[in-house]
């Protein structure tokens, strides 16, 4: 029986395996758990993150798309200052919708294209 996690990686190793950051399109990578969301920009082929942001990092009270807007907004901000203009999205297995789609919005308007 397949578990939701089960699920998810499958779909994850799927994606993964068609994607891959490099140096000039580095891999824009979202994990979310119940409570935080995360998302780093990653070179895969030195395997090095370039950029990285979190919900951890905020301190203001929120609801959790609003947090995942503000995540996105800031990863574009960090990774515009590392030199970044445009990133290959690797949504991690989990669905484009409620925070994930809210973090990728966020940051296209910040700035990243992908």
């Amino acid at each position: 029986m397949a578990t939701r996690e089960n699920r998810r990686i499958k779909i994850k190793n799927s994606i993964r395996n068609k994607i891959s950051g490099t140096s000039v399109r580095p891999r824009l990578s979202v994990f979310r758990s119940n409570k935080q969301i995360y998302a780093q920009v990653i070179d895969d082929l030195t395997g090095r993150t370039l950029a990285a942001a979190s919900s951890l990092d905020l301190k203001e009270k929120a609801s959790k798309k609003e947090l995942a807007s503000k995540v996105g907004e800031s990863i574009a901000k960090n990774a515009q200052e590392a030199g970044i203009q445009a990133v290959v999205f690797d949504r991690n297995g989990y669905l484009y919708h409620g925070r994930v789609k809210e973090l990728a919005e966020a940051a296209r308007n910040g700035g990243l294209k992908f």
